[in-house]
């Protein structure tokens, strides 16, 4: 998971994820979040093609954990639910 990145950087979100990863899994599940917080990707390999999700809260933003920010982990099936109903971590 990497926090925002310039949008004149010239990445679109699967090259960031091919270029961290080395490739795109199937299955997998890839959160970026922008640099506010306010906003969350998703971007999702199923063996047929890509999915791309993006959500924005009704108020208040993201919490993110600060240790995760510049690096990418692995989560457990129940941190992208709390992180998407917006539980603190």
């Amino acid at each position: 998971m990497r926090s925002g990145w310039p949008r004149n950087h010239g990445y679109t979100a699967l090259a960031r994820v091919i270029n961290v990863f080395g490739e795109a899994r199937p299955h997998c599940a890839y959160l970026f979040n922008n640099k506010g917080g306010d906003r969350i990707k998703v971007l999702v390999h199923d063996s047929l093609g890509i999915w791309l999700c993006a959500q924005r809260p009704n108020k208040g933003k993201y919490h993110w954990v600060e240790a995760w920010r510049d690096d990418h982990q692995v989560l457990t099936a129940e941190q992208p639910t709390a992180l998407v109903q917006g539980f603190s971590w």
